[in-house]
């Protein structure tokens, strides 16, 4: 470096730390903007929540698995639904066939809820729903469970996904064209705002979009453009800020720049006080509080090599930790493979808890603020993610930009100059393309009865035989008809689902009454 280049950087730092000494009220933890923390005093208080993301197969084997990791100490239920389930089709569908219960667990009915739910205390333990189009659906068959034992809603405590908007950008697990889905995750927002003070509604999700290939800086920017789309909506609807803000939750991804991941959560919990703050004005200072689950990243997960993938999620999840987030899943080493079996998931479960334990991280509150290479990055972050909201509202708000797509192109463009990074070596991935082991051999990888999907078939199909059908569809045939006079549809879903309608028929009414995305459409 030559002297005037270290004379710049010198000065640089001064004017950062003069200008943080001058606004140092505003760097407290607990007082908006929330640099440093939305609690006082963070993790000294109390530890983030643990939750092992898990589904698989039947509702049976995915229930043993969340009473295996309570017993290790996890201490909140994460559910992973199939591709069926999220895409509002029943397991004896012709298009389910094949995939039931590969990519999560096969929810079609209540009969499938309560097992999945058996023996777990839904008053006493926090359930989250990595769900979306569906999301509704979901919700309102964990309700019913809630309401066959006692249980009153305003005790269910946990959080449901609920973000369609980031399906038409990074997932593609949509069904109806984005204004009847945002017009549902608003139904969603307001039901809970009513009857479930301690459930979260939505999970605003930045975690797809850097799957997808996003830089950092376009995670914080789609995912707070989503936010501010859900959170017009709701007001629009007539309901306050401060009725629903606070239960507003963000779900982000922990990727390997450790430094960057860092300052890319502190930055995002700034910039959304101060966007909530000068938009929507709200009362309360918990409208302000950007909460996140924060979720090490599959996409960095290899094949080769996959005991390597310790390392990575351990860097990643004290990421995440240092970054100050509310809730934690840590992959297991054997994701890149298959679904993860039980000692894997035990290793990353106790990633976690050396973490927290171990470690002396959580007896600090942002233990690595104040670092000028942190700040540095934080302030960045901040400023060109804001730039690319602003040129968001430019374009009419996120559905119009999706419509447009803007975001897609985003990515599109960020993941290829990642990959071919990757391909001519600039970019380092340790026994990928360096470092690499030609006498590996192959691990062994959790694998599912091939049978499972027919028997779950089977069971739906016998579900549907035994109820009561005439009721069943005088439910449907109400909710179709609050969908078209534009009402709230979750108290309809809630009926149907104890009328005996299954997942696959309340989608199939809404799309006779909404229709499906078509990509090529443009705004819906």
């Amino acid at each position: 470096m030559s002297r005037a280049d270290l004379a710049r950087t010198l000065a640089s730092q001064a004017r950062a730390g003069a200008a943080r000494t001058a606004d140092a009220g505003a760097d407290l933890p607990g007082v908006p903007p929330f640099l440093r923390g939305i609690h006082p005093h963070m993790y000294r208080s109390r530890l983030w929540t643990m939750r092992q993301y898990a589904g698989f197969g039947t509702a049976e084997s995915s229930n043993q698995r969340y009473h295996y990791l309570l017993s290790l100490g996890q201490t909140g239920l994460s559910v992973a639904f199939d591709l069926p389930t999220q895409m509002g089709y029943d397991a004896d569908h012709p298009r389910a066939l094949g995939e039931v219960g590969r990519s999560g667990v096969a929810i079609s009915t209540l009969e499938d809820m309560e097992r999945l739910l058996q023996g777990i205390p839904l008053d006493r333990v926090s359930l989250s729903m990595t769900i979306n189009a569906t999301a509704m659906i979901l919700l309102s068959l964990v309700i019913a469970v809630a309401d066959r034992r006692g249980i009153p809603r305003a005790k269910l405590s946990g959080t449901v996904q609920n973000d369609v908007l980031k399906e038409y950008i990074a997932r593609g697990t949509y069904i109806y064209p984005p204004a009847s889905s945002l017009k549902i995750a608003t139904d969603l927002i307001e039901f809970c705002a009513e009857e479930m003070p301690q459930w979260n509604p939505i999970s605003v999700s930045g975690y797809h979009v850097r799957e997808a290939g996003s830089t950092a800086v376009q995670e914080v920017a789609l995912t707070l453009a989503n936010g501010l789309e859900y959170v017009r909506a709701a007001v629009d609807r007539g309901l306050a800020v401060d009725r629903f803000a606070p239960r507003i939750s963000f779900f982000f991804n922990a990727h390997n720049d450790f430094l960057e991941e860092i300052a890319k959560f502190r930055a995002a919990r700034r910039l959304w006080a101060k966007l909530m703050e000068a938009r929507f004005h709200p009362r309360d200072p918990n409208s302000l509080k950007l909460r996140f689950h924060a979720q090490t990243a599959g996409s960095t997960l290899t094949a080769q090599q996959p005991l390597n993938n310790i390392a990575r999620v351990a860097i990643q999840a004290l990421a995440a930790v240092l970054g100050g987030c509310q809730s934690l899943h840590t992959n297991s080493h054997d994701e890149a493979l298959s679904l993860p079996g039980e000692e894997a998931a035990t290793v990353a479960l106790r990633t976690q808890q050396i973490i927290a334990h171990e470690t002396g991280v959580a007896s600090a509150v942002d233990p690595a603020g104040g670092a000028w290479a942190l700040e540095e990055r934080t302030d960045r972050i901040e400023n060109e993610a804001r730039k690319l909201i602003e040129t968001i509202d430019g374009m009419g708000g996120a559905v119009r930009a999706i419509g447009a797509g803007y975001p897609m192109e985003l990515i599109e463009q960020s993941a290829y100059e990642f990959q071919t990074r990757v391909e001519r070596g600039e970019q380092v991935v340790v026994g990928v393309n360096r470092f690499r082991d030609a006498d590996e051999a192959p691990s062994p990888a959790f694998t599912l009865d091939p049978a499972l999907g027919e028997a779950q078939a089977e069971r739906v199909r016998a579900f549907k035989a035994a109820r009561d059908g005439e009721h069943a569809n005088h439910a449907l045939g109400r909710l179709g008809d609050l969908a078209r006079r534009e009402m709230n549809l979750v108290p309809g879903v809630i009926d149907a689902v104890k009328a005996g309608a299954t997942l696959g028929e309340i989608s199939d009414e809404l799309r006779r009454v909404y229709g499906t995305h078509d990509p090529n459409a443009g705004p819906g």
